[in-house]
C-alpha cells in the first residue's frame, strides 16, 4: 500500500536530524510539500533545500517563535510533533533546570505546536497531528526522570486533543518508538557490552531505525488511518510486551548488532 500525500503541507518539529528527518523524506517521497522547523544551530532551512523540502527556524519553548514559523509555512494538511530533548540524569541528580528545560521542550513545545496546528485546521475541518511519545511515557526507565515525565505527560495532550478536535476531524495520534538508532543513540549502539543484554529483551533482537519510525507516523497521518485518533503505536520491536527477554543464548547468538537464531 503507497501511502500518497500529494499536494498535502506537512509541518514537522525537530525535523533536521533523527526521527524528524526520517520523516521528512518520507513524505516527500509521498508526493506532500515538506516544511522542517527546527533549532536555528541545527540548520533547518540548509537541511530541508538538500532534500527538497522548505526550512525555518524556531525554537517550539518559545510561543511567539513558533507562531512566526507557521505563518510561513500557511495551514498545514498534517503536523508532526516531534522537537524534543533527553538527558540522562538520576531522580538525585537531576536538577531543576534539567526538569524545567526538560518539559519545556517535549511537554510545553508539543502543547504550543497543537494549539497552533488546532487553530489553523479547524476553519478547514480535515487535518492530522501526530505526536512522537516514547516507550517511556508507559515505563520508568531509571535516571531519565524528566524525559519520562514529559513523555507521559504528551499522552494526556493526545487523549484530551483527540476528543477536542474530533467534531473538525482533526485526528491526533502518536508514536511511541522504542531504541532508535539516533544522532543522540550512536554511542550505545557502537559499544557491544550495552546493546546486547539490552536487545536481548526486545523480541526482534535489535535496535530501531529513525525511518521505521517515519513509516509509523507517515501511517498515521494518512487516510489509511482515517478512523484512528487518540491512539498511540509502539515501534519498538516488541519490547513493551517482553517482561523477561525473548533471547536465550543457548539458541541463539548475537551477531554484529543483532541477536539471531542458531
Amino acid at each position: 500500500m503507497r501511502l500518497d500525500f500529494t499536494g498535502q503541507s506537512v509541518v514537522i518539529t525537530g525535523g533536521a536530524n533523527g526521527i524528524g528527518l526520517a520523516a521528512a523524506r518520507a513524505f516527500l517521497a509521498a508526493g506532500a510539500s515538506v516544511w522542517i522547523v527546527d533549532l536555528p544551530q541545527e540548520r533547518p532551512a540548509e537541511t530541508a533545500r538538500s532534500i527538497g523540502a522548505a526550512g525555518v527556524a524556531a525554537d517550539v519553548t518559545d510561543r511567539a517563535s513558533l507562531e512566526a514559523a507557521f505563518r510561513l509555512t500557511g495551514p498545514p494538511a498534517v503536523v508532526v510533533a516531534n522537537a524534543g530533548i533527553g538527558e540522562y540524569r538520576l531522580l538525585e541528580e537531576t536538577s531543576e533546570s534539567l526538569w524545567n528545560r526538560t518539559l519545556a521542550v517535549n511537554l510545553s513545545g508539543v502543547f504550543h505546536t497543537v494549539q497552533i496546528a488546532a487553530g489553523l485546521m479547524k476553519p478547514r475541518g480535515r487535518g492530522a497531528i501526530v505526536i512522537t511519545a516514547s516507550t517511556n511515557s508507559y515505563d520508568g526507565e531509571a535516571g531519565f526522570l524528566a524525559y519520562n515525565a514529559s513523555k507521559a505527560g504528551l499522552l494526556g495532550i493526545v487523549h484530551t486533543a483527540a476528543n477536542e478536535l474530533g467534531p473538525y476531524q482533526i485526528r491526533v495520534n502518536a508514536v511511541c518508538p522504542g531504541f532508535i538508532r539516533t544522532r543522540l543513540s550512536e554511542h550505545a549502539f557502537r559499544d557491544p557490552a550495552f546493546i546486547k543484554p539490552y536487545f536481548q529483551h526486545i523480541p526482534l533482537g535489535r535496535g530501531g531505525t529513525p525511518e521505521e519510525v517515519a513509516a509509523a507516523i507517515l501511517f498515521l497521518a494518512s487516510e489509511a488511518a482515517g478512523y484512528i485518533t487518540g491512539a498511540t503505536l509502539l515501534v519498538d520491536g516488541g519490547q513493551m510486551a517482553a517482561k523477561f527477554g525473548a533471547w536465550r543464548e543457548t539458541a541463539a547468538e548475537f551477531v554484529s548488532d543483532r541477536w539471531r537464531l542458531k
